[in-house]
């Protein structure tokens, strides 16, 4: 029988021998670094690992599709353009008597027309279309004077009628013809504000009459 050992040497003395007889050894202090080492390197591996697994889900995912743009709005049609007023004329006061207006009759309107703007200066406003197709081309001298051009209507001969601004047209009407006038047009609507009538005044004259 073998004496027990005395101290840790001896412990670890028999130890050993009892490893080689059962063909164990105690790992050597290369194996123990070694294990070290492989421990090292699996950690610096799973990171990468972990990377490669993202990579891999990233391309598994659908990519997003851009958002579709939305389609412009067509810009939208402009207004049209409120149909003209159509036209009218405010009288102007204190005014009865006066000749404030001349028709001129005319076999060519624009020849006319042309020529009184030419020679004579009068200025011309855009013409109004009349009954029958014919424009009324209107004229001015001055603020308080002007007329119209138009074509002459046969048996009419080409003339001038001037038209005298009465208060009160119908009332002018019948005092001209109580005082000896004939009648050649009864009171006639124009426009807004004026009113005509055309007798004949002892002796022949044509006498045109204007006013609300």
């Amino acid at each position: 029988m073998q004496p027990r050992p005395s101290n840790l040497r001896a412990r670890l003395g028999m130890t050993m021998l009892a490893l080689r007889q059962t063909g164990t050894t105690m790992p050597t202090r290369k194996k123990r670094q070694a294990k070290k080492a492989a421990k090292k390197a699996s950690k610096a591996k799973a990171p990468a690992k972990k990377a490669a697994a993202r990579k891999a889900s990233s391309k598994k995912l659908p990519a997003k599709k851009a958002p579709a743009k939305k389609a412009a709005r067509p810009a939208p049609a402009p207004k049209q353009a409120a149909a003209s007023s159509p036209p009218s004329h405010t009288p102007t006061p204190n005014l009865h008597g006066w000749i404030t207006h001349t028709e001129l009759a005319s076999a060519d309107p624009l020849a006319t027309k042309a020529w009184c703007a030419r020679v004579l200066g009068w200025t011309f406003p855009p013409a109004f279309p009349m009954q029958g197709g014919e424009l009324y081309h209107l004229f001015a001298y001055s603020d308080k004077g002007g007329g119209g051009i138009r074509r002459n209507n046969p048996p009419e001969i080409p003339g001038s009628i001037p038209y005298v601004h009465v208060d009160d047209i119908r009332a002018a009407f019948a005092s001209a013809i109580s005082a000896g006038a004939e009648e050649m047009m009864p009171p006639t609507f124009v426009m807004e504000g004026v009113t005509i009538a055309i007798v004949r005044a002892p002796g022949g004259v044509p006498i045109g009459l204007s006013g609300p």
